[in-house]
């Protein structure tokens, strides 16, 4: 069984930045994928950011240019620096990792950028 705790998430002004942070109870990351997922009120859950254990990293075409996701395996962290944030960007965010055959997701975190 995995945990991730997600932190970080809170309220910023359009053009701000925020970090969030994805810690697993497990070693998981260096030989499993993460992402990072959102939900705005009313809409479906959207992929934002993934990380594959080799290395390889997709961005979603809203967020590209502005988000950078990295982990540490050492800390078995995910992270998601976000820049140059919008109000567009208001949602729940979420941390998911594929381990084991198993999918696992955080319980989130809120992000809403004020005009």
């Amino acid at each position: 069984q995995v945990q991730l705790v997600e932190s970080g998430g809170g309220l910023v002004q359009a053009g701000g930045s925020l970090r969030l942070s994805c810690a697993a109870s497990r070693s998981i990351f260096s030989t499993g994928y993460a992402g990072w997922y959102r939900q705005a009120p009313g809409k479906q859950r959207d992929l934002v950011a993934t990380v594959t254990s080799g290395g390889n990293i997709n961005y979603a075409d809203s967020v590209k240019g502005r988000f950078s996701i990295s982990r540490d395996n050492a800390k078995n962290t995910v992270y998601l620096q976000m820049n140059n944030l919008k109000p567009e960007d208001t949602a729940v965010y979420y941390c998911n990792a594929y381990y084991g055959q198993r999918n696992y997701w955080g319980q989130g975190t809120q992000v809403t950028v004020s005009s």
